[in-house]
């Protein structure tokens, strides 16, 4: 389990973490997903130790990470965007990690050959999805306890992105190793992970399991004989769309009450569509004045 409590880090006068409390349970895939400059990098380098917080604890299993060699040992932190020396190659970077990790080269060899990794070709010459696909397999190759990615599927193609899940869930299963992701990437999101916290301000907003999290939430299409507005609803929406005859709405709670009181409008017909975690953080981040 990793414990975060009260975590807060500011670089110069800029708060960028303002009191983060949240739990990540052991074996699982967890999602942090935020607008740019909510701060998930910097919570990610602060959960791998890479940085010290100004205040607040993170415990792996009740231990401090910071300076925890033995720890840090069991955590691999892939960043968006890795160092490496100019001329670099595959087989220096491997040289490089086995020197810290017990390195299991029959994973590494079974990326290697999924994504066509060429080895003696210097970093420097490929693009970033080729880059993006060397550092994932060594992350995963590496086997760690625990795993955390920053932008984890920028760059990569949509063959590329399903291997890097496959490989996820593989780790899981064999290692039972939890995985801590952000990406922008939220439908890639969905399908792996059973956790996400959504940050915003320095905050952790909105947090829980994934799919009780996408299944308290509803979208319905709705026609009425008039023109409609947002005043003929008499509930909360997180989402409201109006052209003409017809708007789309997106509510949560009870769906046989919301359900209940739509059909009180006499509509000339009700919809129920589908919601996913991109549509969640979209009304999430409107209803905070992101968006217009």
């Amino acid at each position: 389990m990793i414990t975060i409590q009260g975590l807060q880090k500011s670089f110069e006068n800029k708060k960028i973490l303002a009191g983060i409390d949240l739990q990540i349970p052991d074996d699982s895939i967890f999602g942090l997903i935020g607008i740019n400059g909510a701060g998930k990098s910097t919570f990610l380098r602060l959960l791998a130790g890479v940085l010290r917080a100004d205040a607040g604890k993170i415990l792996y299993d009740g231990e401090e990470i910071f300076e925890n060699v033995t720890k840090k040992g069991e955590l691999f932190l892939l960043p968006d965007d890795p160092y490496y020396l100019s001329d670099t190659t595959v087989e220096k970077l491997l040289q490089l990690y086995c020197a810290f990790y017990p390195l299991d080269r029959i994973v590494f060899e079974g990326f290697a050959e999924k994504f066509e990794i060429r080895r003696r070709t210097p970093l420097r010459n490929l693009s970033k999805g080729q880059k993006r696909q060397i550092f994932i397999a060594i992350a995963l190759a590496c086997r760690p306890r625990y795993l955390l990615l920053d932008e984890a599927f920028d760059g990569l193609d949509p063959l590329a992105r399903l291997e890097f899940k496959r490989g996820l869930i593989e780790l899981g299963e064999e290692r039972q190793s939890t995985v801590i992701i952000s990406s922008h990437s939220l439908r890639e999101l969905e399908d792996i992970c059973s956790g996400f916290a959504l940050l915003d301000g320095g905050r952790v907003s909105e947090s829980g399991d994934m799919r009780n999290a996408l299944d308290a939430v509803h979208k319905f299409q709705v026609a009425l004989s008039h023109e409609i507005r947002r005043e003929d609803f008499p509930f909360p929406c997180l989402s409201f769309e109006g052209t003409g005859r017809v708007a789309k709405i997106v509510v949560r709670g009870n769906k046989a009450e919301i359900l209940r009181q739509i059909e009180a409008l006499s509509p000339l017909f009700v919809e129920e569509l589908a919601v996913d975690l991109e549509e969640l953080f979209l009304c999430e981040v409107k209803k905070r004045g992101y968006l217009q």
